[in-house]
């Protein structure tokens, strides 16, 4: 019955050891509900707005997480 997220501080990984991040994150969404990346939302922590939208994300309310 719980919902899991990883949110991200990160950015995009245009470097030679991309692959590496990409496999690192595509392991990350098999066992989590949902993975935000501020580099794809266009924010980042601590900015109060990423975690609004994570929760926006997981139709969950503050109270609840």
């Amino acid at each position: 019955g719980f919902k899991t997220c990883v949110l991200t501080d990160n950015w995009v990984d245009d470097s030679e050891g991309r692959l590496l991040t990409a496999q690192l994150l595509d392991l990350l969404r098999r066992h989590f509900d949902l993975v935000l990346e501020s580099c794809r939302i266009g924010m980042q922590k601590p900015d109060p707005r990423i975690y609004s939208h994570a929760l926006e994300a997981l139709r969950a309310e503050p109270h609840e997480v």
